[in-house]
């Protein structure tokens, strides 16, 4: 059953959609990292690291709205694949800091050409009003949902 077809079903349309829209946008990112040997998820960690600035896995964490022990899972397989590295914080030893290798900063520049051509490839289906409208419109729903989540947790 399709999104507008479920949603029909359960008297709405908003859940169904994002669901939907969540799903076939995960593979078709799933399908365009595996050319680079990533995995969905691994992608925003890498985009969230600048080059020479390490971050707190507990403020990664809060960045890509995950458990820490979601971060430090994805740590260590980009660790085994040498993009990041762990160090102590020099300040607060019981913190510790993630940065990008040099390998992790060429990695990160492909993540941003697969996103840049996954962008190219939805947008060109579209108006350019019609990609304003839906990006703000998306935007204003990640907000509600996150700032629900927040509540929650």
């Amino acid at each position: 059953m399709n999104a507008p077809a479920l949603a029909a079903d359960v008297g709405g349309g908003l859940v169904p959609s994002l669901l939907s829209i969540s799903k076939s946008t995960r593979a078709f990112l799933a399908l365009l990292l595996v050319e680079i040997d990533l995995h969905p998820g691994q992608d925003q960690l890498l985009m969230r690291l600048d080059p020479g600035e390490p971050v707190s896995v507990s403020a990664l964490a809060e960045l890509l709205a995950v458990r820490p022990s979601t971060v430090s899972k994805m740590l260590d397989r980009l660790i085994e694949k040498h993009l990041v590295q762990r160090a102590s914080n020099s300040a607060d030893a019981r913190r510790t800091m993630v940065s990008l290798t040099p390998a992790g900063e060429e990695v990160k520049a492909q993540v941003g050409a697969v996103w840049a051509k996954l962008e190219t490839e939805l947008a060109s289906a579209l108006s350019s009003d019609d990609a304003a409208r839906m990006v703000s419109a998306l935007h204003q729903a990640d907000q509600l949902l996150a700032t629900k989540l927040r509540r929650l947790r």
